[in-house]
C-alpha cells in the first residue's frame, strides 16, 4: 500500500508539473521532469478525495492537522483546507489553492508533504481521487 501511495504522489507531482502547458497550446520547454510554459503564471487548485477506514478517522484527522497548518504557512499557498462529509464521516476532501505552479512544486518538495503519504497509508480505505486544476482567470463575485 505504501508503494502504491508513493507512486500516486510521484505521479501527482509529475502530472501537476506538466498540466498547465498541455492546456495552453503555447510552446513549452522541458527542463528535467518539469515542463515550463513561457508567459504563464496560472493559479492552481488541488482537490483530493479520500476515504478513511472507520476506525482510523480520529487518527487521520490528527495527522492532517499538521499538514494543514504547515501548508497554510507556505508562501505560495492561498488556502489549504480539509472538509469532512457530514453524511459519511469516513469521507474527506482536501481543497488546496496555490498562487502558481511553483508554489505547488514547493509544496510537493516539502518534508511534511513527503512524510504525509506514508503516515496515512494504513488509514485510507481506497486510493485517493485527485484533481489538479489550472486557474487561468479568477473572478470574485
Amino acid at each position: 500500500m505504501k508503494a502504491k501511495l508513493l507512486v500516486l504522489l510521484f505521479s501527482l507531482a509529475l502530472i501537476s508539473s506538466s498540466y498547465g502547458s498541455k492546456k495552453t497550446g503555447e510552446n513549452s520547454r522541458r527542463s528535467g521532469n518539469l515542463i515550463q510554459v513561457p508567459g504563464t503564471d496560472y493559479g492552481m487548485m488541488i482537490v483530493a478525495k479520500l476515504t478513511v477506514k472507520p476506525e482510523k478517522v480520529k487518527a487521520f484527522t490528527e495527522a492532517a492537522k499538521e499538514m494543514i497548518e504547515k501548508s497554510n504557512k507556505e508562501t505560495g499557498c492561498k488556502s489549504y483546507q480539509l472538509y469532512q462529509d457530514p453524511y459519511d464521516n469516513t469521507k474527506f476532501v482536501f481543497v488546496e489553492e496555490y498562487k502558481n505552479q511553483a508554489a505547488v512544486d514547493a509544496h510537493f518538495a516539502s518534508d511534511y508533504f513527503k512524510a504525509f503519504g506514508p503516515k496515512i497509508s494504513d488509514m485510507v480505505a481506497e486510493p485517493s481521487k485527485i484533481k489538479i486544476i489550472s486557474v487561468a482567470k479568477e473572478v470574485n463575485q
